[in-house]
């Protein structure tokens, strides 16, 4: 097999091999290749010590040199070569308390998570495959390198990483692989916030979000997620609705594209639903408020979770959106915009038709019709400037404190009043117009 690597690794590869030194695309670059997939990154092994590596390269960064890993840098590229390590006997579900070099690759390969992460390539000696990652790809199967008990002690995150593999290629896990998910789930809780938040969104961007239920199932959302596990068969018995909460959040999740922004604001959106859930004499289910619970379960899980701030802000104000329906007038959506944000309003058209599309058929045309009447109204709004926002104000706070206001509150909500004015008509959006609005107001 011939896989085509890139000029820059070649480089380092020839590099080492010039100098006496085995070295190999190691990793998930040498799976995606296989795949035809473009890998994201290059990994390289190599029998070269640290000391060794850091001599032939002029640029290079000492990112884990400790675990034998040294970053080289080649021009504005970046490349991160292993020296063939043994890990010792682990004490925390992540780092072994020591590592070995050696100068055997199936040694180093051994040690790996997935037969598929655990083959190597150069182009004298090809595809090296000790393991059967290229049989498990050929037959679409996340199995570990050897005894999975073992793999998932030595790091517990590999655990997730089973399920994340799952959802990017859409393979199943092997049985004695989900086994051992299902056993050693609970060791979960050693990883921290931070890695577990990387792994999640890698599963729920990737082509098969749903494969979230393969998590629940093996038991890891009750570690990582429980407030997943609360949605789990929570019925809803209303015309608008075909599916149990979970389930209709799964559809949610594969009718929106795979942006990290919206699959989160799906993730969450009906979360709120199970403690808000009543059902009347009819028999007919309720979920009253049932946004704002989900936008504080979303605040909450998403700080535990460490995202950035500016991830926590847009998914919990879509989500407290996500519901937000209206008649499709330009008023309605000039506020709208107002509201939700500018920048925000195509996400929101996107979750509400990920919404809608997860229900069931009753009145979906309608809401489908609705959506894209906003949607056109949205472009109009956009296309002609119509004012949505203070900063499109035909006044500012400069122009207000001339016709004698003073800075404070009262000037602020001076401000937001003309807003309001000028969102319910655009054509009044003038300095002449609004300043003699204003002093109407003042008695000027």
């Amino acid at each position: 097999m011939k896989i085509n690597l890139p000029r820059k690794v070649l480089m380092i590869i020839n590099n080492l091999q010039l100098h006496g030194y085995e070295a190999y695309a190691v990793g998930g670059c040498v799976r995606d290749s296989i795949l035809a997939r473009r890998p994201e990154d290059w990994d390289i092994t190599t029998s070269a010590r640290p000391e060794e590596i850091k001599k032939l390269f002029r640029r290079t960064v000492d990112t884990g040199i400790e675990h034998g890993t040294v970053t080289v840098l080649l021009g504005k590229d970046s490349y991160e070569v292993t020296t063939y390590r043994i890990d010792g006997a682990y004490e925390d579900s992540r780092h072994p308390k020591e590592v070995h070099f050696t100068n055997k690759l199936e040694e180093d390969l051994r040690r790996r998570d997935f037969t598929i992460n655990a083959m190597a390539y150069n182009d004298d000696v090809r595809l090296v495959d000790a393991f059967g990652g290229m049989q498990d790809l050929n037959h679409h199967l996340i199995r570990c390198v050897g005894e999975p008990k073992e793999r998932f002690s030595e790091d517990a995150l590999r655990i997730l990483r089973a399920v994340r593999f799952s959802a990017q290629l859409n393979f199943p896990i092997e049985q004695r692989t989900a086994e051992a998910v299902r056993e050693l789930a609970p060791t979960l809780k050693n990883i921290s916030a931070e890695r577990i938040q990387t792994e999640l969104v890698k599963l729920l961007v990737s082509p098969h979000p749903e494969r979230i239920q393969d998590a629940y199932e093996l038991g890891i959302t009750k570690v990582i997620l429980p407030e997943w596990d609360d949605m789990v068969g929570v019925e809803q018995n209303t015309p608008h609705h075909k599916y149990d909460v979970a389930r209709h959040t799964l559809y949610a999740l594969k009718n929106v594209k795979r942006d990290k922004i919206l699959r989160l604001t799906m993730l969450f959106h009906d979360m709120g639903k199970p403690s808000v859930k009543t059902t009347d004499e009819k028999g007919r289910d309720h979920f009253k408020g049932h946004a704002l619970v989900s936008e504080e379960i979303a605040r909450k899980v998403l700080r535990r979770l460490k995202f950035d701030n500016d991830t926590v802000k847009k998914v919990t104000r879509l989500v407290c959106y996500h519901d937000y329906r209206m008649e499709a007038t330009p008023k309605n959506v000039r506020r709208a915009m107002n509201r939700i944000g500018v920048e925000l309003f195509p996400y929101y058209l996107a979750v509400r038709m990920a919404d809608a599309k997860a229900q069931s058929p009753y009145r979906r045309r309608e809401k489908i019709e609705n959506i894209i009447a906003v949607r056109e109204l949205y472009q109009e709004i956009l296309l002609n400037d119509e004012c949505v926002t203070l900063r499109q104000l035909a006044v500012g706070g400069r122009e207000l404190m001339e016709l004698g206001m003073r800075p404070g509150r009262e000037l602020g909500s001076m401000l937001s009043e003309l807003l309001e004015y000028v969102i319910d008509d655009p054509e009044r959006n003038t300095k002449e117009n609004l300043c003699n609005y204003v002093k109407e107001k003042l008695d000027l």
